[in-house]
């Protein structure tokens, strides 16, 4: 059986972000007091007292000129997915400041769900603010709890509530192979476009607006038997360009998005090319140790001949000359052509990140590649190379037993990488090796 969804949802600032992070115990969602930080939905999962779950937070639902504000009016939408797809509803008001018009307006949208709702009273800070509580039996949703977000306090009663609707087996699943797969790029070249084309829904907002996504979105995905966690990421702009406190987070969070995906989708504009900046946010994936796929988006805006593909691969090869190994993928999200290729690229690409390689077979290779190339001389002393053996995968990593490591150029590893590669393939995946010093017996 899935994890429960568990959805907070409220008016713009009364803490849903701050709660949503107390519970997964991480921070995760923008929390800033500036309403309409969070604009999409954000998932993560959370635990308590054995039972698994996953929350989502969700960006305030705003009544007032929101047909004539896109953005307020998109985070709406995103809301209400939110709710629909919700198990419990964690209704989040603030206790300080007590009911308002939006609240008895959110209130009636929640009713009309016929889903349970759990009315959340923040910001009680003290024995002498639980007063407050009382007002807000009159949005007629049942008995309210006072809890504080920011000092966690009385988050425990709040979530015995949450978990005694969950059906008695939730969550107790064993953990599917789930491969975790990250979009970055420039802000704007497409990146929420393609998880939406992918989902065939609108699950992450889309805006002409450079910089829409501001937090990285987990979103579920299947495909035949294989799944996958999606991971939309705010674009990452050169540092000169970042100024404002809110972007600064987003990066950190683009950043830690990486760093806890499988694999990571470079989306490139077609209509610009390769940039520096773009050579930066592949370079931190590459030493990440992530598999990796580049995604060219916006091909139908190119003019194309019989040679314009093999030039474009050509090009980006040539800018981003670590990435040799990285499959590249041309699509539109817009039209949706070649969409369909990537899943397969995924599970390919993941594969490869887990190819074992035997001890022997690899010794084959590396006595091999010394009689095609012996390692050059350093300072009148000969590198020796006595054996490699796979160490890890994801990604592939390999000890070579030396003499003295420092005698190995790196342009030598370079050339050892290669040969693997050309035996074995580990196409889509950065591959490690270590020099390891190890003496002969009868060296002198």
């Amino acid at each position: 059986m899935a994890k429960p969804l568990v959805a907070v949802v409220g008016r713009p600032n009364v803490g849903k972000s701050t709660l949503f992070n107390a519970v997964i115990n991480k921070r995760i969602s923008i929390v800033e007091d500036i309403p309409g930080v969070t604009r999409d939905r954000i998932y993560f999962d959370a635990e308590w007292l054995n039972h698994q779950f996953t929350m989502i937070d969700t960006g305030g639902i705003e009544f007032v000129n929101a047909e004539s504000h896109q953005i307020s009016k998109m985070m709406r939408f995103q809301a209400q997915l939110a709710i629909e797809e919700a198990d419990v509803i964690l209704f989040v008001v603030d206790g300080k400041q007590g009911i308002v018009a939006a609240d008895e307006e959110v209130a009636t949208l929640l009713r009309a769900s016929g889903k349970p709702v759990i009315l959340v009273v923040n910001k009680i800070d003290s024995v002498n603010q639980e007063a407050n509580i009382y007002e807000f039996y009159n949005l007629g949703m049942g008995d309210p709890i006072g809890i504080s977000a920011k000092n966690l306090m009385n988050l425990g009663d709040l979530l015995d509530q949450v978990v005694s609707y969950f059906p008695a087996t939730a969550g107790n699943d064993e953990e599917d192979d789930v491969i975790n797969v990250c979009f970055i790029g420039r802000p704007n070249v497409g990146k929420s476009s393609l998880t939406n084309a992918l989902l065939g829904q609108d699950r992450v907002i889309v805006s002409d607006v450079a910089g829409t996504t501001r937090d990285s979105i987990d979103t579920h995905w299947q495909q035949g038997e294989q799944k996958f966690t999606l991971i939309d990421t705010a674009g990452m702009r050169r540092k000169s360009k970042v100024d404002a406190p809110i972007e600064r987070y987003s990066i950190v969070r683009s950043l830690r998005a990486v760093d806890r995906s499988d694999i990571v989708v470079l989306v490139l504009d077609a209509t610009d090319g390769v940039t520096e900046q773009d050579k930066k946010i592949a370079g931190y994936a590459h030493e990440a140790g992530k598999g990796l796929i580049i995604v060219v988006n916006k091909w139908d805006l190119i003019e194309k001949d019989n040679k314009t593909t093999n030039t474009f691969t050509e090009d980006i090869y040539d800018e981003l000359g670590f990435l040799q190994y990285a499959p590249i993928l041309f699509v539109s999200a817009l039209t949706k052509q070649r969409i369909h290729r990537l899943a397969d690229l995924l599970v390919f690409v993941s594969e490869q990140q887990h190819r074992r390689v035997s001890t022997s077979v690899l010794n084959q290779v590396l006595s091999d590649a010394q009689s095609v190339n012996p390692a050059p001389s350093q300072n009148g002393r000969l590198p020796k190379l006595y054996y490699m053996t796979q160490a890890s995968v994801k990604p592939p990593t390999f000890i070579i037993f030396v003499n003295d490591p420092s005698l190995i150029h790196f342009s030598y590893l370079r050339f050892l990488e290669n040969r693997l590669r050309d035996s074995f393939g580990f196409q889509g995946t950065p591959i490690h090796l270590i020099l390891r010093g190890k003496k002969e017996k009868d060296d002198e």
